[in-house]
């Protein structure tokens, strides 16, 4: 599965752009500011029906504008060609469909062209805090688990209205335990499926990323990305019987599934404490390689991959390796945003493999050649 072709209109700093693509590695180059990552962006969306960098769609739109569009034009890997529209306009809801067919549900879209971008924000996995490193595991599973995504839908509505529910009775100064009791009932069933799944995932997933890591940084470090979770000590319900008092105090459920962490660890301790700069750059990419890996090995078919300014900090040997990886026949279609033609053109100035450059200048992009 490939992406052949791209066009935009009025997406963020970007007018218009129409663009045919190289079935392995494209290559945006341009100074900072001048639009790299917002195609990489617009990328993102044709998968996932939202921007990756940008919570409110309607920041995306151009400045004085009333709509952006993103067109997309995918080659699956049995020749069929499949075509996606994303359509925000200003006051209206945001309009997403394949084959020209409107989807009525967006989620009904996700999986069906994965993709993995890696990017210099991928820092917040190791220095922020554990909901960010949860949304990293659901939307790795959502993309080939739609019941995953359909419980994960509906125990975060759930525990909203639970929540909603312990705040009214502080408000109203009245504790019903049977209307709490039968929120926990609801939510036993979402809530078991999320943690097995998130479990069996990381179980796997381990191996993977041991592995990448070892390979990019050169080293004998041994890292580790383990599942903590209330779950693992007792059921969901002997969870909610457990805190009941400390829900009633708090005025919020303080155990659950959306309290779980990823425990990220080098030589068994916290990366983000331990970890050089350089470790921790590593350490991140290696997270993202092995998610392709585990999303491939799933789908039985190549995610797309997003490489958005990692260069910068990796010396020209890891960036010599990393180009070399993804050219294997074991991943696909790469995008590569880059602030240095130079190193793009010596990257591609003596390889056969198959690519494109483009040169983009305050959202003008244009094909180049290797110099």
């Amino acid at each position: 599965m490939f992406l052949n072709h791209i066009a935009l209109s009025n997406f963020k700093n970007c007018k218009e752009a129409s663009l045919t693509l190289s079935p392995k590695i494209n290559c945006f180059t341009g100074r900072n500011g001048a639009g790299k990552t917002n195609l990489l962006d617009a990328i993102y969306y044709l998968s996932f029906c939202k921007s990756y960098f940008v919570q409110s769609d309607l920041l995306n739109i151009y400045y004085g504008e009333d709509y952006f569009a993103i067109n997309g034009q995918y080659t699956l890997d049995d020749g069929k060609v499949d075509k996606i529209q994303c359509i925000q306009k200003r006051d209206h809801p945001k309009k997403f469909s394949l084959n020209k067919k409107e989807y009525d549900r967006l989620a009904d879209h996700i999986g069906l062209f994965p993709l993995v971008i890696v990017s210099p924000s991928d820092a917040d996995l190791i220095n922020d805090g554990s909901e960010i490193r949860r949304k990293y595991i659901d939307s790795v599973i959502s993309q080939f688990d739609k019941t995953y995504l359909f419980h994960l839908i509906n125990y975060n509505k759930g525990i909203a209205q639970r929540n909603a529910q312990l705040k009214q009775f502080a408000e109203t100064h009245f504790f019903d335990d049977s209307m709490l009791a039968l929120w926990d009932e609801r939510l036993v069933e979402p809530a078991s499926y999320i943690y097995e799944k998130r479990k069996a995932f990381l179980s796997e997933f381990a191996e993977v990323f041991q592995y990448f890591y070892e390979w990019i940084s050169e080293s004998r470090e041994v890292v580790s990305a383990t599942y903590a979770s209330q779950m693992a000590e007792m059921g969901f319900l002997e969870l909610q019987r457990s805190s009941r008092d400390k829900d009633r105090a708090l005025k919020y459920t303080s155990t659950g599934v959306h309290k779980d962490d990823l425990e990220l660890k080098m030589n068994g301790y916290p990366v983000k404490r331990n970890g050089s700069q350089g470790q921790q750059k590593s350490f991140v990419i290696a997270l993202k390689l092995a998610q392709f890996e585990y999303t491939r090995r799933i789908k039985n078919f190549k995610p797309i991959l997003l490489f958005d300014d990692i260069f910068d900090k990796l010396d020209h040997h890891r960036v010599d390796k990393l180009i070399k990886l993804v050219s294997l026949d074991s991943f696909g279609q790469v995008f590569i945003t880059d602030t240095q033609p130079e190193r793009i053109n010596a990257i591609f100035r003596e390889s056969n493999l198959d690519h494109s450059v483009f040169v983009v200048d305050d959202g003008h992009v244009e094909l180049t050649s290797i110099l």
